[in-house]
């Protein structure tokens, strides 16, 4: 154990007189910056500065809510980012992108659950004969793009949400869209269909610019009844899987869930699309500009989860699934993240944080959304001399913590915090803590039943770093292969773990 000064020392005689009074809180983590374990352990790869604040953390002993669903974390795509992701060719799949998705379910046999749809979902369709290509169309689909789909969903243990264009009005279309995904993918990796897009917004933004000006999907009137009506509509005709939906950009549809799963029994999965602000915003004062400093606020993590908090309800006490199956940090009408923000080591710290709230809520699911040449892509790919090389962005590094941290089958511990910026999410798997502060920070923390421990520390030169991101002291390689975590041993004193936590970090301890 390190001590930094004699202060420290009184420091921490102190926390252990406060943490040897300190209530048990039971259910999840009383607050979004809430710390878990105790720990003796500084970062190793840089100089921590002194730290003035103090936080000390106790963990509770009971599990806060059910264990975490199978295939919580997963990824979205659009449907023209598959082929720019995988290469196109079911018999010869990028391996990069396959080893990267295989990372995010590190338990052998976790399956994974992959959205595909996004914007392209109402730009999209299967060409049949006899069927006129609605104007909207941009992206026509193919038997060789559904063979890449079931290779993909082969390859990584992967069930696929699928969106039907819904935004085109015309039922034969989507059905016959349906039925050829369902015979070219196979039924057994399609969990369900999605249709449409965000249609909430379909008379806010325009479908798609004509000969004379924009074309709206639907008219500034089109309401949550009119999409129910639809839905019963479509589904007559649709291939007898679950279905999912309805996609919301916003929240006020969802006020009318009730009405739409009492009129649509073979909605099965709930799906909503959050993000932290809006990529378009111009105005420095507003909560929503895509700045690092509202990234890692509160409002951007705890804030995105609460007001899902009733509908996550409302789904479960139906038995249906609840999923945020498009997030991401920055976006609106085509502002596809913001470069400087959304690519930063800012993104990680964010990441980790959203997705610990999401589950505290009792989301069933997470889609992190992704397509080529956005600002908030996990990850890029290039081919060099016929090869596969990737390079993966900050986020990434932040789904890999949370997927390490809150594995299948674990579950949310309670956590008491008696002050401070730190913010500490315990599960019965290991303790993650997020200094999202400038500043570094002494944290003791406390377990129920104290042991020897590890932590693994996610790392980067600073809140603005693009590159340089290390998770247990290494970065995953241009291949996709993620070497092992160099874990650091943490040392008891008197029970408790003393933690040196470097300003805007990270760190996942375990035993």
């Amino acid at each position: 154990m390190r001590w930094r000064s004699a202060h420290t020392v009184i420091l921490f005689a102190l926390t252990l007189f406060i943490l040897g009074s300190a209530p048990w809180v039971v259910g999840a983590a009383t607050r979004s910056d809430d710390s878990p374990f105790p720990v003796t352990a500084q970062a190793a790869d840089r100089p921590t500065p002194p730290a003035l604040d103090a936080v000390v953390a106790v963990v509770g002993a009971t599990p806060a809510r059910a264990p975490l669903p199978a295939g919580f974390l997963g990824l979205s795509l659009e449907y023209g980012a598959l082929d720019a992701y995988t290469g196109g060719n079911p018999a010869a799949l990028n391996p990069v992108f396959v080893r990267l998705l295989r990372n995010l379910a590190p338990t052998p046999g976790q399956p994974l659950l992959l959205r595909i749809g996004g914007d392209s979902t109402d730009a999209t369709w299967w060409p049949v004969p006899g069927l006129a290509r609605p104007a909207g169309i941009r992206y026509a689909l193919t038997p060789r793009w559904a063979a890449t789909a079931r290779a993909l969903a082969t390859a990584v243990n992967a069930r696929l949400i699928l969106g039907v264009n819904l935004a085109a009005g015309r039922p034969n279309l989507s059905v016959a869209e349906a039925r050829a995904l369902l015979r070219g993918v196979g039924s057994a990796h399609v969990a369900a269909f999605e249709l449409g897009n965000e249609p909430d917004v379909y008379g806010l933004f325009p479908w798609y610019t004509g000969h004379h000006g924009l074309v709206f999907a639907r008219d500034a009137s089109y309401s949550l009844n009119a999409y129910v009506k639809q839905v019963r509509r479509w589904e007559s005709g649709l291939p007898k899987v679950p279905l999912a939906g309805p996609a919301t950009a916003k929240l006020p549809w969802m006020a009318g869930l009730p009405a739409l799963l009492a009129a649509a029994p073979r909605l099965k999965v709930v799906t909503v699309h959050r993000y932290a602000l809006k990529g378009c915003q111009t105005d420095p004062d507003s909560p929503e500009y895509p700045s690092i400093a509202n990234l890692l606020s509160d409002r951007s993590a705890s804030g995105l989860a609460r007001p899902v908090a009733p509908y996550v309800a409302a789904a479960h006490a139906r038995g249906l699934e609840f999923r945020v199956d498009e997030l991401n940090s920055a976006a609106l009408a085509g502002c596809l993240g913001r470069t400087g923000v959304s690519d930063t080591f800012a993104s990680a710290l964010w990441m980790v944080d959203a997705l610990f709230n999401m589950a505290n809520v009792g989301v069933d699911g997470v889609n992190v959304h992704s397509l080529p040449g956005a600002a908030y892509a996990p990850f890029t790919f290039a081919r060099v001399a016929g090869r596969w090389r990737g390079s993966v962005r900050p986020d990434y590094y932040g789904m890999l913590l949370f997927a390490r941290a809150f594995p299948p089958g674990a579950r949310l511990l309670s956590v008491h915090v008696a002050g401070g910026p730190v913010k500490v999410w315990a599960t019965t798997a290991g303790v993650v803590l997020i200094n999202k502060a400038s500043r570094a920070h002494d944290v003791t923390l406390a377990l129920p039943q104290p042991g020897a421990a590890h932590i693994e520390w996610l790392r980067a030169p600073s809140a603005g770093a693009t590159t340089g991101v290390t998770l247990g002291g290494v970065s995953v390689a241009p291949t996709g292969v993620l070497p092992t975590p160099r874990l650091q041993p943490v040392s008891q004193v008197a029970g408790r773990y003393l933690i040196d936590l470097p300003p805007t970090s990270a760190a996942l301890l375990t035993r």
